[in-house]
């Protein structure tokens, strides 16, 4: 029977100082534990403080068939995924899903969007003048690569490997550097 054990016995017998002894020799490594279990290191301390006072009001029987430690350390596991069940059964709704926040939403996706159209209006800027034609014409105006050809006097296959040669252009260009870098 270890040091543990023979606090728990005392504590049973009246003795309150056993139980003392228990939360002063347990506590800090419980709390440790306990913390790997909910990856918050003041969650686990009230988890802690709860398998003390569950260890307290009911007084649970301890068998003797492991280590005080372990059997406490059992206590204090249980006690950690009561709380993360009642935790998941309980958990606010987020804020995607409260009302008016689609409007939020919505307007930071805009200013994002904007802020990444800026963001690759000033790299462009960066590219030669045929490049910079290319992009425009295919990707923010909407022409084909043989309206694109027409319009630049070249031929389809001649497009589409300047149209290549651009994209990996402004690849490199904006993984140089932030876009808010570029100018």
């Amino acid at each position: 029977m270890d040091n543990g054990a023979g606090s728990y016995r005392r504590f049973l017998d009246g003795d309150n100082e056993g139980f003392v002894e228990i939360v002063r020799d347990y506590k800090d490594g419980l709390i440790l534990y306990l913390n790997s279990i909910v990856t918050d290191i003041t969650e686990a301390e009230d988890l802690a403080e709860d398998t003390f006072v569950k260890l307290g009001v009911r007084r649970p029987v301890f068998s003797g068939k492991s280590s005080f430690r372990t059997w406490l350390y059992a206590i204090g596991r249980n006690v950690a995924i009561d709380h993360l069940r009642k935790e998941s059964r309980h958990r606010t709704e987020p804020i995607d899903r409260v009302d008016g926040a689609e409007d939020i939403e919505t307007l930071e996706d805009a200013y994002i969007r904007e802020e990444q159209k800026i963001g690759v209006h000033r790299a462009m800027a960066a590219l030669k003048p045929e490049y910079r034609q290319v992009l425009w014409l295919t990707y923010f105006e909407g022409f084909s690569s043989r309206e694109t050809a027409m319009i630049m006097r070249k031929t389809v296959h001649g497009i589409e490997t300047l149209s290549y040669r651009a994209r990996q252009s402004l690849k490199k260009v904006l993984e140089e550097g932030s876009m808010y870098e570029i100018i």
